[in-house]
C-alpha cells in the first residue's frame, strides 16, 4: 500500500501531444538560429570584404591588385599561423595541468575507516570535554616486575666440556649445579 506508484496527472495521449509540439517548436527554433547565423556571416563578410570591381582596369592595374591581394593573404596567413601556435601551446599547458590535477586526485585516496578502541579516559574526555580534570591512570596502579638478567655462558671448546662432564665427576657437577 505504501509503495503504490502515483498516477500521472496528464494522460498518455496528452503527454505525447505535448512532446510532439515541443519537438516541432525546437526544430523551428533551430532552423531560425541556423538562418540567423548564415545572415550574420554574409553581413560580416560584406562589411569586411567589399565586392571586387575589376571592370575597366588595365593589365598593369590587375597585376598590382593581385600583388596587393597576395600581400594581404600572406599577412592573414601569418596571423592564422601565430594564433594556431598559441592555441597549440595553450592546449598543451591545459593538458599538462589537467594531468597534474588527475595525479593529485589519484594520490589522495581516502582510507577506509576502521573501528578504534577508545579507552575510558578518552571516552570521558570526548563526552565531557574540559570538565574532567583528573584522568584515571590504570597503569600506575599495576605492579612492576623486575626481570633478572640471565647469565651468559662463555663459549669454550666443546670437546673440553664433554671430557669434563664425562663419567661420575661430570654428573656430580651437574647435580651440584642444580642445587
Amino acid at each position: 500500500l505504501l509503495f503504490q506508484k502515483a498516477k500521472p496527472k496528464i494522460s498518455a495521449s496528452r503527454r505525447l501531444f505535448l512532446k510532439t509540439k515541443l519537438l516541432k517548436k525546437a526544430m523551428t527554433m533551430l532552423e531560425n538560429e541556423k538562418q540567423a547565423r548564415k545572415d550574420e556571416r554574409e553581413r560580416t563578410l560584406a562589411e569586411r570584404v567589399p565586392p571586387l570591381e575589376m571592370s575597366g582596369l588595365s593589365l598593369q592595374d590587375l597585376q598590382n591588385f593581385c600583388k596587393e591581394l597576395h600581400k594581404k593573404i600572406d599577412v592573414v596567413d601569418e596571423e592564422r599561423y601565430d594564433i594556431n601556435a598559441k592555441v597549440t601551446k595553450n592546449e598543451g599547458e591545459i593538458q599538462d595541468l589537467s594531468q597534474k590535477i588527475f595525479e593529485l586526485k589519484g594520490k589522495m585516496k581516502r582510507p577506509n575507516l576502521r573501528r578504534v578502541r577508545v579507552s575510558a579516559d578518552a571516552m570521558l574526555g570526548a563526552l565531557l570535554g574540559a570538565k574532567v580534570k583528573e584522568s584515571v591512570d590504570f597503569k600506575a596502579n599495576l605492579k612492576t616486575v623486575k626481570k633478572e638478567e640471565e647469565k651468559k655462558e662463555e663459549v669454550t671448546d666443546w670437546r673440553k666440556n664433554v671430557d669434563a662432564m664425562s663419567g661420575m665427576e661430570g654428573r656430580k657437577k651437574l647435580f651440584n649445579a642444580g642445587q
